[in-house]
């Protein structure tokens, strides 16, 4: 018998399988990361949508997602309790990929007043108060999608 041949004789018919625990964590931990990335995405756009104070909805209904380009329209669209654009903002990222660049914007002429205190339903602004909560936000995410 040629030397090792034993060896193939005796563990010749078994599979190893941390190479497909390997393969299996890392379509998981994939998986994770674009489900993170996007809970995050979504709940930073439903964050400035819900902080947005209320006149008419117009703008509540302005705040729009765009991925990889910045948009510079604005709309005629009201939304006063802020539903129908939380729907389009997750419609948006249905199909949203890590890597990818998102803009979630409010190109209204009154979006910057507004964000420095003009209204005194949002008096500390409506980004800033994102941004201050972005951290927990991303924690509570990837605390959810945890492999």
């Amino acid at each position: 018998m040629p030397r090792g041949s034993h060896m193939t004789t005796r563990y010749g018919g078994l599979n190893g399988s941390f190479s497909l625990q390997i393969e299996e964590f890392q379509k998981k931990a994939l998986e994770a990361i674009g489900q993170t990335f996007k809970d995050v995405v979504i709940q930073v756009g439903e964050t400035l949508i819900n902080l947005s104070p209320v006149d008419t909805g117009r703008f509540k209904a302005n705040w729009h997602a765009s991925l990889d380009r910045v948009e510079s329209a604005t709309f005629d669209d009201y939304d006063k309790g802020g539903d129908e654009t939380i729907a389009s903002l997750i419609a948006a990222f249905n199909d949203l990929q890590p890597g990818q660049t998102v803009y979630i914007v409010n190109n209204l002429p009154y979006a910057i007043p507004l964000e420095y205190g003009h209204s005194q339903r949002a008096p500390g602004g409506i980004v800033r108060i994102t941004v201050a909560r972005f951290q927990a936000i991303v924690r509570d995410a990837a605390t959810r999608n945890k492999v």
